[in-house]
């Protein structure tokens, strides 16, 4: 069997029932217990089940079905529980809360603060850990296999003067411009797309997929947000005040001209001096009254 991973999700097979739970095949670790409040109902010795495991507060490995906010070799922004003379506590979802030791703290902490952090294991004690240092674990620039539009999954990380940096697939930085629309907010995970890769490698970031898919997804929003309107109307064209725009659909002027276009030669707006109007589909309407 493949060796499981401390820190990770486990496909484990159960070993045997227990007045404590069920115990589960750890390989190289041997039994593994989840707890019997986590055993679910039907479950059967032989059976497989996806379990998280980490050490608890006895540095016993056990399993759990609960997920935590991020796993070993991700990043995340965790709350601070607790601080003690050996460090901080986070909270990362699990009831044994992680800690952060002090010598791998870069400013002082206190409780109510969420430090961006990296989750690893220590291979000597087998206990996770969290790290503020997360420049050793990450890139400033591109691999060689990164392409321009490729999806990525991206973690808002922090803000800056040109924008807000995310970590992208765990691995790299990345930056979404200052003017880019309805960024997350900090520590928040969403898809977002490689816009462009800059001669010294480093990563720019939109939120919205480049090109025609670009387009085509603001005018899936332009169509919500028209949909979503009682009477099927929106007071903006394209004569509209940008910051208007905005702060109606969250897009650029550019963007929203883009949308509209792609709307209209789809034939399902009317775009009058005053706004735009969506246009009902009429061969429905006569299908429902019937």
């Amino acid at each position: 069997m493949v060796e499981p991973a401390i820190g990770n999700v486990n496909t484990l097979k159960a070993l045997e029932a227990s007045p404590s739970g069920m115990l589960f095949d750890g390989g190289p670790f041997g039994p593994i217990l989840l707890p019997a409040s986590q055993v679910p109902k039907g479950l059967a010795v032989g059976d497989a089940l996806d379990v998280f495991l980490f050490t608890d507060s006895e540095d016993t490995l056990i399993a759990t079905t609960a997920r935590p906010l991020a796993m070993v070799n991700q990043f995340a922004r965790l709350r601070v529980v607790a601080t003690t003379r050996i460090g901080a506590f986070l909270d990362w979802g699990l009831p044994k809360d992680l800690l952060l030791p002090f010598r791998e703290q870069t400013t002082h902490l206190r409780e109510g603060d969420h430090p961006l952090v990296h989750i690893r294991l220590d291979t000597i004690t087998h206990r996770l850990v969290a790290s503020m240092k997360v420049d050793k674990h990450l890139t400033t620039t591109a691999p060689t296999s990164l392409r321009e539009g490729t999806e990525v999954s991206l973690l808002i990380a922090k803000r800056t003067d040109l924008g807000t940096n995310a970590i992208v697939n765990d691995r790299y930085w990345g930056l979404l411009h200052a003017s880019t629309p309805n960024v997350p907010k900090l520590g928040a995970r969403c898809v977002g797309y490689i816009g462009r890769i800059r001669e010294d490698g480093l990563i720019d970031l939109t939120l919205q997929p480049p090109g025609y898919k670009r387009i085509t997804g603001a005018a899936e929003m332009l169509a919500s947000a028209l949909g979503k309107e009682a009477d099927g109307f929106l007071p903006l064209h394209d004569k509209s005040p940008p910051e208007e725009i905005q702060a109606r659909l969250g897009m650029s002027k550019k963007v929203f001209k883009q949308a509209l276009g792609a709307l209209y030669r789809e034939r399902l707006i009317d775009i009058r001096p005053d706004g735009i109007a969506w246009i009902h589909n009429t061969s429905e309407q006569s299908s429902a009254s019937e």
